[in-house]
């Protein structure tokens, strides 16, 4: 970072300086802060409107935001506490090396917790209420590196066994185990937000926050002063995610949000800011953003040495060092202290003066301070107005001594050998002996131990235990009831719709019912237009916290902007990864608030698998529910637009999701009776499902639902029979897969094959080749560990039993998606789709060019007879002709 470079004048009256701090001093005690500053503030302005040029600054010196006199009393038994902690620091240690003892690099890391041990532990011991059924808690995002820590504290508390803690990283042992990192998918009683995704985690509390304050304004939950915490290093500030979103909590006034940033001043190869100062950055940062910062940089043991510091030298010199000096003062002796740090001036050595070499080396930092954390804690608590955020600073591998405190490798340690066990052991009182330090073992006291019966009576004064997960929502009893989607049964009546306004029909329809209407959350990223939402603005409106202060520009519309309190609709601005923030905290409140909210996330399909994958598998470990809506979905039915925004991989991309349903609907009926089951499920049966459904912007008619037993359950299987050909005499035959809005020209290929070729084709909808290879791979598992029994067959291979000729598949999306399926069927697929970067052409030239239109599936289909044998290669080289299709044109997937 840059230093301060003004210069004060030589001629400068210092009498003149010292008069002006006296009538500061003057006004501060006679009356109070704000009229002091009130006053350095009209001083500012008239400066600024006499032509001074200020020098801007966003920072203040480089010291403890709340002075000593000013801090809130510890009121707990500091060295009770100091000897819990140091035991749940034992155990973390011990949970690590022992791992790493059995099996070899199992890795885990104890260097983040040894360095947050104090922030965590104020906040236990004081701070973080637990949820019940009469409050919802506090929400706690923990640092994913820390999760040994928050182990070994719920080892202490009883909730988790020896066994467990034996097997960390070792799930799959007799007596099971814990997970490396916050994964509620994984442990779902315990874990309740994924974090170690670095970056992630700040992004998400900052939604959670605003989504607290989104069901209080709609009066879904009651009013509290709950709190929302994020933990978060200095080195995750880097990740864009992390301060991506955080002028919204302060344009929202989030006081329910505090973020803690453990300042260690380390990364995982090396400083975060070897040549700056990271903590100076963060405050700048967070500063400009309106947000309330707290510093909490030195110990206690520097208030008297600060006391001394009349002419500001030391807090000069504080903010003269970079954090890489920083760093090395950690490692070095107190005499290098004395010398580096204090030795650049007569005057700064006297103030240590009274201080031997290991008292200096001993001076504490504040983030390992309880006394200087609850202070902030406290009085973040207390903020109004908007978020709090804590820039702590502590050392990385804090208690590690020679084994890698405040070192660039700490990051990566894993093994201590027995020599720095016993070190760790007496430098924080663990009542062990010198051999057992050699067997590292779990170390909890007796059930009547003074620690035990504190730790266990401040959680009680908190409302219980957390971390903890519980699923407290009721289930919806006549969730997505059949009257209110049949209308979409019926088809558009001849009128042209797209995909898209059908769903929005859904939404519009399903915001309007008795039992659902008031749990569904929209949420847009800036294109509700685009997708023919803007009806919706007037009916259930758009959420702000401070309403509508202004008369919109298109009023005098029907369907005119507007903002509301109690609105509905999160229009989240152009944000994908924040409005997959709304969608997680909207999906996961069944189980954060016991409200089953339903969240309809509708964005450009292009921009999520492939720009927010990350936070998608979080959504899934985090068992949210919901529907995510793909928008003008496929490679070629986004006009114009092009490359960029030409969407042939997310279908391909939802593969990786185990827990996502993913559904690729050409008509009205097949996308309500999706989501139909679907909030079934999830909000019904409590299925740790959630769906992603492609949508298109081309319109077309809608048909009315074939009858039959099996089009419902094949839709929501994957596939089903649309149109069954009307030539019954011919000898050729196929069966032509459709998918989207290709669909459609798997029909149009049918009648080309009829009339032209005489084939006899059968047109299949393809609504989801995820749900076709799931149960495909699954049956393919039951038979092969159960080889006794009668074996099972795959739906695919049952349903395409009586289905005779040759098979063609045609998709917007990758060849992949229907070639993972071949192995199933009853013969040779060709797969036709869009590989390949796209164009800003129109619909038809775009199809032509990706070879998914009606003629290049009907040559596909007419290719794969001479294959067989049954088609002439004349007849083949005519029927290029006629179709005019051009065999020299170039290959779309590498042009």
């Amino acid at each position: 970072m840059e230093h301060d470079t003004h210069v004060i004048p030589h001629n400068m009256d210092e009498y003149e300086v010292a008069e002006w701090l006296e009538s500061l001093d003057s006004v501060l005690e006679s009356s109070g802060p704000e009229v002091a500053v009130e006053i350095l503030e009209r001083l500012r302005v008239h400066a600024k409107v006499a032509g001074l040029n200020l020098p801007f600054t966003a920072n203040t010196p480089y010291v403890n935001t709340i002075p000593a006199r000013l801090e809130a009393p510890f009121p707990g038994d500091q060295e009770l506490e100091r000897r819990i902690k140091s035991l749940i620091r034992w155990n973390a240690i011990a949970m690590v090396v022992r791992a790493n003892r059995v099996e070899h690099n199992i890795g885990g890391h104890i260097s983040t917790y040894a360095s947050a041990a104090t922030l965590y532990e104020v906040g236990f011991n004081h701070f973080f209420r637990a949820r019940s059924d009469s409050f919802e808690g506090d929400t706690v995002y923990f640092q994913g590196h820390a999760a040994p820590g928050i182990y070994s504290r719920a080892f202490l508390e009883g909730r988790l066994s020896v066994k467990k803690l034996e097997n960390f990283r070792r799930e799959l042992k007799p007596g099971g185990g814990l997970s490396s990192y916050p994964h509620p998918w994984l442990m779902p009683d315990f874990w309740e937000y994924p974090t170690v995704s670095m970056g992630l985690g700040p992004l998400m509390s900052i939604y959670q926050a605003r989504y607290a304050r989104y069901l209080e304004n709609r009066g879904l939950k009651p009013k509290t002063d709950a709190k929302v915490w994020a933990f978060l290093g200095d080195g995750e500030t880097d990740e864009p995610e992390s301060l991506g979103a955080i002028t919204l909590a302060s344009r929202e006034k989030l006081d329910n949000l505090i973020f803690v940033i453990n300042c260690n001043l380390q990364r995982l190869d090396g400083p975060v800011r070897g040549n700056g100062q990271i903590i100076q950055e963060l405050e700048s940062a967070f500063r400009g953003a309106r947000w309330n910062v707290i510093k909490v940089l030195w110990g206690t043991e520097w208030d008297p040495i600060l006391a001394r510091d009349t002419d500001g030298l030391l807090v000069k010199r504080m903010g003269e060092l970079v954090d890489g000096e920083y760093q090395k003062l950690v490692v070095e002796s107190g005499a290098y202290v004395r010398q580096q740090f204090f030795g650049t001036d007569p005057r700064l050595l006297k103030l240590v003066e009274p201080l031997s070499d290991d008292e200096l080396r001993r001076l504490r930092l504040g983030g390992h301070d309880p006394r200087k954390v609850y202070a902030a804690y406290k009085a973040a608590t207390e903020h109004t107005g908007g978020p709090t955020v804590i820039l702590a600073r502590t050392i990385k591998g804090y208690g590690l001594g020679e084994a890698g405190e405040g070192k660039n490798v700490t990051h990566q340690q894993k093994k201590l050998n027995e020599e720095e066990l016993r070190i760790f052991r007496t430098r924080f009182d663990i009542p062990l002996t010198d051999q057992d330090c050699i067997e590292v073992p779990f170390y909890r006291p007796a059930e009547d131990s003074a620690e035990i019966k504190y730790l266990t009576e401040r959680r009680e004064a908190l409302g219980g235990y957390t971390p903890a997960r519980k699923v407290r929502a009721t289930p919806i009893a006549a969730a997505g009831h059949g009257d209110l989607f049949q209308e979409f049964f019926e088809g558009s009546d001849g009128r042209e719709v797209s995909t898209t306004m059908a769903f929005v029909g859904m939404l519009r329809k399903m915001l309007k019912d008795s039992e659902i209407g008031k749990l569904i959350v929209p949420i847009v990223p800036d294109e509700a237009r685009t997708f023919g939402m803007e009806s919706l603005f007037r009916t259930v409106g758009i959420y702000s916290s401070q309403g509508q202060k202004y008369d919109p520009v298109d009023a005098s519309t029907l369907m005119y902007y507007k903002e509301a309190t109690d609105g509905q609709i999160l229009e989240e601005g152009i944000t994908e990864a924040g409005s997959m923030g709304s969608f997680i905290a909207a999906g996961s409140a069944y189980a954060t608030y016991g409200i089953n909210t339903i969240p309809f996330f509708i964005y450009y399909s292009m921009f999520g698998f492939q720009r927010i994958a990350d936070f998608i598998w979080a959504a899934a470990d985090m068992r949210t529910r919901g529907f995510l809506l793909g928008g003008t979905a496929g490679r070629t039915t986004l006009s114009g637009e092009g490359l960029q925004h030409q969407d042939g991989n997310s279908h391909v991309l939802a593969l990786s999701v185990p827990n996502l349903r993913a559904y690729d609907p050409a008509f009205a009926y097949e996308i309500a009776v999706i989501i139909q089951d679907g909030i079934r499920r999830m909000y019904k049966d409590g299925e740790d499902i959630f769906y992603y459904i492609t949508l298109m912007n081309e319109p077309y008619v809608m048909p009315v639902m074939p009858t039959g037993k099996d089009v419902k359950d094949g839709i929501l299987k994957g596939m089903y029979r649309f149109r069954a050909s009307k030539n019954k005499k011919a000898k050729l035959k196929a069966q032509l897969f459709g998918s989207g809005s290709i669909l459609r020209e798997a029909l149009q290929a049918q009648e080309i094959l009829e009339t032209k070729y005489n084939v006899a084709a059968d047109v299949w909808s393809i609504t989801s080749y995820k749900a076709l290879y799931t149960d495909g791979i699954e049956t393919e598992r039951w038979n092969r560990l159960h080889p006794g029994s009668k074996p099972r067959v795959p739906y695919v291979t049952k349903t395409l039993g009586d289905a005779p000729g040759v098979l063609v598949a045609a998709s917007d999306y990758l060849k992949t998606l229907p070639n993972m399926i071949s192995k199933w069927l009853p013969r040779r697929l060709a797969s036709l789709g869009t590989d390949g970067f796209g164009r800003s052409e129109g619909r038809q030239s775009l199809r032509t060019f990706f070879e998914v239109d009606a003629r290049s599936i009907a040559l596909a289909t007419l290719h794969e007879l001479h294959l067989d044998g049954k088609l002439d290669t004349k007849v083949l080289d005519k029927a290029i002709k006629e179709l005019g299709i051009n065999p020299e044109k170039p290959n779309p997937v590498i042009s």
